[in-house]
């Protein structure tokens, strides 16, 4: 999908299509065969027998034969099975699969994988939560079908992946459920139980947990094209943050009956925009290319109509509540 699109803006057109052809028949057949009702599962297709895997590749089969690999998911409901659908709308590339899907495969992640305390909990390896505390757990098996020797992480607790449910529910409009999730984070990474700058997984310091940023553009619907030059936020009145590759700064909103009226700052680096994009409510064209650099600030008014009508992914008291 995201080959796609970098294609037609490079004027590859046959190369675009090819890609949305492969892109559309992967979602098709993702969502007929790995979504279950609830979730997406991994199925496992192990070859059919152990000639056809080169002897190099051999090492660490199971007692079973290529017939049972190890260390799979399998059956599983997985914390991050939707990481790329995170990053799709990260990105501003749509869905990747059944809208409906999504939703009802992350709400199977909180309803299956969020844990209220730990205190019953059986963790055989590294213990990352403990007691009253809460966090989601990498996968469950709800449904059975738990393979003999599951992928070994299955029954911990690591923030890089909380964090991309966590986001992928804002995203989604679960908001509540969301909020959740990045609260049970912090409240074990509260300066005093735990290092709150050392989320370790593998390792101390561990970049993962940076995924946790990508709760600001979800909560605040912003998002920046580099292309277009395109600045887009969610029509949420009150003073955000925004942030791209190289710029950074805040912006005020106040919505109207009829228009709202942005002021846009640049804190740090430069914003070059074009136009602004207020979600579901409207858009304003600049006159020619505009180039913010520090401490410049940009004065629009968005009216209302020109777009069409979008659900916002949080509501902005829940918002300030994070």
């Amino acid at each position: 999908r995201a080959a796609e699109e970098m294609a037609r803006h490079l004027g590859e057109m046959a190369f675009a299509a090819r890609c949305q052809r492969l892109f559309a028949q992967g979602s098709s057949w993702t969502d007929r065969h790995l979504f279950n009702g609830e979730y997406y599962e991994q199925l496992i297709r192990p070859p059919e027998s152990g000639t056809v895997i080169a002897d190099g590749l051999q090492i660490g089969l199971s007692p079973l034969g290529p017939e049972g690999p190890v260390f799979q998911l399998g059956a599983g409901c997985l914390v991050d099975q939707l990481v790329g659908q995170y990053m799709a709308h990260i990105c501003g590339l749509g869905y990747l699969l059944e809208r409906r899907h999504v939703r009802t495969a992350l709400h199977s992640v909180m309803r299956y994988n969020f844990r209220r305390d730990f205190h019953s909990h059986f963790n055989h390896l590294r213990s990352f939560v403990l007691g009253s505390e809460q966090g989601l757990l990498m996968a469950t098996y709800p449904r059975g079908r738990r393979p003999p020797r599951p992928f070994p992480y299955y029954n911990e607790v690591m923030t890089g992946f909380e964090y991309t449910a966590a986001v992928g529910m804002i995203q989604e409009g679960d908001t509540a459920g969301g909020l959740r999730c990045l609260r049970g984070v912090r409240a074990r990474y509260d300066g005093r139980k735990r290092n709150p700058f050392n989320e370790a997984e593998c390792g101390h310091h561990y970049a993962r947990a940076m995924a946790a940023w990508a709760a600001i553009p979800a909560l605040t619907g912003f998002h920046y094209s580099g292309v277009t030059r395109t600045l887009t936020i969610a029509p949420r009145p009150g003073r955000w943050f925004w942030s791209k590759g190289n710029a950074w700064g805040m912006y005020q909103l106040a919505v109207g009956q009829r228009a709202a009226r942005v002021k846009l700052t640049v804190l740090q680096g430069t914003l070059v925009i074009r136009r602004l994009i207020l979600t579901a409510y409207g858009q304003s064209n600049l006159d020619g290319t505009r180039v913010l650099r520090h401490g410049d600030t940009l004065r629009l008014s968005v009216r209302v109509g020109a777009l069409q009508h979008a659900e916002p992914a949080c509501d902005a008291g829940a918002v300030r509540r994070v």
